[in-house]
């Protein structure tokens, strides 16, 4: 299963609109993942163009200084956590990588933000990537496709790879889309 990740697009204050570059990376991918901040709910009906779409609330989601934000989109909530491929994923918009949390554990931490252990994290918030295995866990921040460390060009998204009780990704600097 080929599952894409994209997070902060900042939408309407990054551009009207997201990058078509984001929909050639994410074409052909079964179901898309929003690790929040995206602003305004559009930009979930955009991305479902291309599959189906679940959203974490981002710190920017209906925080009253943007448009108003549904509460009752049941495509969206604080977290997700959902198996396939035999794999365990949780989505959430933020979430700490073991080091920045000295103070608990990650089985701690995973229970506090998405309620039981998983095998992979889907995060956002910071607009940098991150691809890394951490005590069994792999962590994936797609960045923004949008702004990227808060610069305004293209950036980047990601794809979750899940086969076989396996989970892989990869991170996919839109730049170098259809080149």
């Amino acid at each position: 299963m080929r599952i894409g990740l994209i997070s902060d697009t900042h939408i309407p204050e990054a551009g009207c609109e997201l990058p078509p570059q984001v929909y050639q990376a994410l074409a052909g991918v079964e179901l898309i993942l929003h690790a929040g901040d995206m602003h305004v709910i559009e930009v979930l009906d955009w991305l479902e163009e291309i599959a189906p779409v679940l959203g974490a609330r981002g710190n920017g989601d209906g925080d009253g200084h943007r448009p108003d934000f549904p509460d009752d989109d049941p495509r969206v909530k604080e977290a997700h956590v959902f198996e396939a491929e035999g794999v365990t994923v949780g989505l959430t918009h933020g979430f700490p990588l073991p080091e920045e949390a000295p103070w608990t554990t990650l089985d701690d931490l995973m229970v506090r933000k998405l309620g039981r252990p998983v095998d992979v994290i889907v995060c956002g918030d910071t607009h940098v990537t991150m691809n890394t295995l951490r005590e069994g866990v792999l962590y994936v921040n797609p960045g923004s496709p949008t702004l990227p460390r808060q610069m305004y060009d293209l950036g980047q998204v990601g794809i979750l790879t899940l086969e076989n009780g396996e989970a892989s990704a990869e991170i996919i600097d839109l730049a170098t889309v259809g080149e």
